[in-house]
């Protein structure tokens, strides 16, 4: 049976579950209840001062899905890896967490574009390292701070994307150069703003608004980014229907770039939990970025789309009938749609292939 009892956090060990919500400051969460703890967020609970917490000891463990024979035959005949997928050495994180945190304390401009190209280098080194042409969003935790980890993760997203887009080595490195720094103008938003744990008032959010302007500005200023990386920053709240900031430009007047950071970003911004607000699901969140056709360029969707891994492969789900099922396939284009295989009848669900399977989904 679990044991609960409070642990210094210098005493921690990795693969310990934390038995509460662990917040900063400003009320956001850090680590969620029931995380299994592993040395990268050790050392951000003793970074950020945090001496003690409770843990969960002792808890059995959920027992392992029995898979008959013959059913496991099915699944070993029909099974495909999963295409390689980006991921990020512990010393990675730490270097590019740095890095990060560096670009926005208030940088000198002697370091700030080293800085951005060291941290963008890194990224690239890991996607290229394995041929990644896909990313899942929950395997990278560079930070535990919202800004550091946002930025991160658009810079990384939005480098698989464009590589699944067709674009040259160049045009990928600018891509991810403007997706770490597209929230850069933030630093010049009043902290009570940026941090403030509730929604913001009409007011307030115009001026947060102004952040792309004022990055943009930043990065001009400094001299040395491509015109690109420029139009990234300024560009990538913009929406295809006019309908964005800070310009309300349309179509083809929003840089490619723009484009690209735009549907990393907001993917990004649904799956995360603020203080505000809950994260939304991968699979909803997936869903609420099809329906905004209207605002977002088809063909970096589908880039994005095809790059995504929502089910990996090995793991369990549960079908809309009921049956527990194990993925065995991830089909590009229709991460929602997998094969899978039940793990009681066998039964092979080609979701996104067979008519007969039209009315399942994964719940």
């Amino acid at each position: 049976m679990a044991e609960v009892r409070s642990i210094k956090t210098e005493d921690l060990t990795s693969g310990k579950a934390v038995d509460q919500t662990i917040l900063d400051a400003s009320g956001r969460a850090l680590i969620e209840k029931g995380s299994i703890l592993d040395d990268f967020m050790i050392e951000g609970l003793l970074r950020d001062g945090i001496t003690e917490l409770y843990v969960r000891e002792g808890q059995e463990e959920v027992p392992e899905t029995v898979i008959a024979k013959d059913v496991q035959e099915t699944i070993e005949r029909v099974r495909v890896e999963d295409r390689s997928a980006i991921s990020l050495t512990e010393n990675v994180k730490k270097r590019v967490n740095r890095g990060v945190q560096y670009l926005f304390g208030g940088p000198s401009e002697a370091n700030f574009a080293e800085t951005t190209e060291n941290v963008t280098e890194e990224l690239m080194k890991a996607i290229e390292g394995n041929n990644a042409i896909a990313v899942d969003i929950g395997s990278l935790n560079v930070s535990d701070e919202y800004t550091f980890k946002h930025s991160v993760d658009v810079a990384t997203i939005s480098m698989v994307i464009a590589r699944k887009y067709g674009l040259d080595e160049r045009a990928v490195r600018e891509v991810g150069v403007a997706g770490l720094l597209h929230d850069i103008g933030k630093i010049k938003i009043p902290s009570e703003i940026l941090k403030k744990p509730s929604r913001l008032t009409g007011e307030e959010f115009e001026l947060m608004k102004m952040h792309a302007r004022f990055g943009y500005d930043m990065l001009k200023e400094k001299g040395g980014f491509q015109e690109g990386i420029l139009m990234g920053v300024l560009q990538h709240h913009e929406k295809l229907n006019g309908g964005g900031y800070p310009s309300g430009l349309k179509d083809a007047d929003i840089h490619l770039y723009a484009r690209i950071i735009a549907v990393a970003d907001i993917y990004d911004s649904l799956v995360t939990r603020r203080s505000y607000k809950q994260s939304i699901s991968k699979r909803d969140s997936i869903e609420m970025i099809m329906a905004m056709t209207s605002e977002l360029d088809i063909f970096v969707m589908q880039s994005f789309l095809d790059s995504v891994i929502l089910y990996p492969v090995d793991s369990i789900v549960t079908l809309s009938n009921g049956e527990q099922a194990k993925v065995v396939k991830n089909n590009p284009g229709f991460m929602l749609r997998p094969t899978v295989v039940g793990v009681q009848s066998g039964r092979v669900y080609r979701l996104a292939e067979d008519l007969a399977c039209a009315s399942i989904v994964i719940v």
